[in-house]
């Protein structure tokens, strides 16, 4: 298992958060579990959180006011400044999440008419 790979029941309990929400469905990317609407990707599984893209504002405020909120850096190579990572010890926790995956989940649809 790689550093990008979660459990199987981490990425079950992740799945069961993240496929609920309306039209998501899960593939796997270049070695990461990835969530996609509308052949766009929102949100992956990285080593031991879970990274989300949003609006730069929103995700450099989330960076300095949450302690577990930190920039997203597959396989430590920098990535956008709209691209954070969530790291909850507890999967089931990411059900705190939910507005904030159904806001990335809303940017990256907006984003596709742009």
């Amino acid at each position: 298992m790689t550093s990008d790979s979660p459990g199987p029941g981490r990425k079950a309990q992740i799945d069961a958060v993240l496929l609920k929400l309306p039209g998501v469905i899960a593939k796997k990317i270049n070695n990461l579990d990835a969530y996609f609407i509308s052949d766009r990707m929102f949100a992956c599984i990285s080593g031991n959180g879970v990274a989300l893209r949003l609006p730069v504002a929103t995700a450099t405020d989330l960076q300095f006011s949450r302690g577990d909120v930190v920039p997203f850096q597959p396989g430590g190579m920098a990535s956008s400044r709209e691209w954070i990572q969530i790291e909850r010890a507890e999967a089931a926790e990411y059900e705190h999440d939910l507005p904030l995956f159904q806001a990335a989940l809303e940017f990256v649809k907006a984003a596709r008419g742009r």
